[in-house]
């Protein structure tokens, strides 16, 4: 399963808009890019001001689209996913595939990527699925990281304290580099499960193939001891450093906000490969493709957690004011008192970064924020129904929290109906209108 396969299922469902102006890597792109942002289509650049290489970006920027690729259904998305993290299927090995049409030394300045904002510390690599294995060999990882181009054949790499930075951190300890592949053009499914908060030890790509039902195929590169997909279109090889850092950034996270400047570690590259006819993704750090990428698999986790405190989860909403990280809303089924503050302490517990969560009733659309709000003004007492809790730990990525230890405030509202008042109290007024209203109303105010 390939990039180029599912873009030619959304061209069929009208999903992706073509830019035949010429454009620039420096700017212009990501600005039309944000423009694009709001349940935009799939946008291909096509001429690339002083490159050959098409530019494919948004492609995981629709819920709608991220279900299509998995071709399921948005009510059973979390569904499927919690079944492929607890039943990964480990991929085939082939000898050949696409991504090998072309294999050549690495020359960073031929591929277009992007300087997304103003202050960024330079051009940035944003889509990249990155591939690693113990040096036991028994670990094999894959994740998504950004990463700054230093010139034609190094970058650095943002290694935050999980998986990875693990990898590296015990081959540094015996003196090695730590192999890697950086995959960059690849089926949606990839990128969700190169996201995904599986248990360290957990192979990626086996979520992917169970995703895939079996129809993942990886190749082994030429230059480094690493896998990657056999229908990507381009994989950088490449070797994290045992010894070499430098300070990288800053560089724009999903808050929309510049992130802190710090010593990363380097990564030489060694071996390109890539399609003949190669186009490079890129994805726009704080914009909706980040935000879902980055969010979605944590409503999954919310949602499992919060089920197992109340009788039934609706819906989750990692929402887009609170970057797709940092605010959540949770639809339940509420049966007894003290279920909204079960759901929120649920909530907490299953996604440490969480700084503001608000629980609603059934009726209440997670998505809709007028919704929300209003359940906020006419079902919750802050004397009763607010949840603060001190002191401890969030994102550094929340620009208000403590930048090293993260440590934070969070706060969390119980929105649902109180039980114990009339339930006629807390219904929303609705106006029984015929069909010949609703044609009506159609016709004159196109509602």
């Amino acid at each position: 399963m390939s990039l180029r396969r599912f873009l030619e299922k959304m061209e069929a469902e009208k999903e992706v808009l073509h830019v035949k102006d010429e454009v620039s890597t420096r700017f212009e792109i990501p600005f039309i890019m944000k423009k694009n942002d709001d349940e935009g289509p799939i946008l291909i650049f096509e001429k690339i001001k002083n490159y050959k290489t098409k530019v494919v970006t948004n492609v995981c920027g629709t819920r709608r689209r991220i279900c299509a690729a998995l071709n399921v259904h948005e009510n059973k998305l979390y569904q499927r996913l919690v079944e492929a993290w607890r039943s990964p299927r480990k991929p085939k090995i082939v000898k050949d595939g696409a991504v090998k049409d072309v294999v050549e030394e690495p020359d960073l300045s031929k591929i277009p990527v992007l300087k997304h904002f103003e202050r960024d510390a330079g051009r940035y690599v944003t889509s990249a699925v990155i591939y690693a294995k113990g040096v036991d060999g028994n670990v094999e990882n894959v994740s998504i990281h950004r990463l700054q181009v230093l010139d034609k054949n190094r970058l650095a790499i943002r290694l935050v304290p999980r998986h990875l930075f693990k990898l590296w951190q015990t081959a540094k300890e015996v003196g090695r580099d730590l192999d890697v592949s950086v995959s960059i053009g690849v089926h949606p499914v990839l990128m969700l499960a190169a996201s995904s908060p599986v248990p360290f030890g957990v192979n990626e790509f086996g979520v992917a193939n169970s995703l895939m039902d079996g129809g993942l195929r990886l190749v082994e590169c030429e230059n480094v001891d690493a896998y990657a997909p056999a229908e990507a279109e381009l994989v950088l090889e490449g070797k994290i450093s045992a010894t070499k850092e430098v300070v990288e950034g800053p560089f724009v996270d999903v808050t929309g906000t510049y992130d802190v400047e710090r010593r990363q570690p380097v990564v030489d590259v060694v071996g390109v490969m890539h399609r003949e006819d190669h186009v490079y993704q890129a994805l726009l750090s704080s914009g909706a493709e980040h935000r879902l990428l980055m969010g979605l698999p944590h409503e999954v986790l919310i949602w499992n957690s919060v089920s197992k405190v109340v009788s039934k989860v609706n819906a989750v909403n990692l929402s887009i004011g609170g970057c797709g990280w940092l605010h959540a809303v949770i639809s339940i089924e509420k049966q007894l008192e003290g279920d909204g503050k079960n759901a929120l302490s649920a909530s907490f517990a299953a996604h440490p970064s969480l700084k503001h969560a608000v629980v609603v009733d059934s009726d209440i659309d997670v998505h809709n924020v007028s919704e929300v709000e209003w359940a906020i003004a006419t079902r919750f007492q802050a004397d009763e129904d607010l949840v603060i809790i001190k002191n401890v730990r969030g994102s550094t990525l929340d620009s208000s929290a403590d930048q090293e230890t993260g440590l934070t405030t969070k706060v969390g509202v119980d929105a649902t109906r109180p039980l114990a008042k009339p339930e006629d109290r807390f219904e929303r007024a609705r106006i029984p209108a015929g069909r010949r209203a609703e044609e009506l109303a159609h016709k004159l105010l196109g509602l």
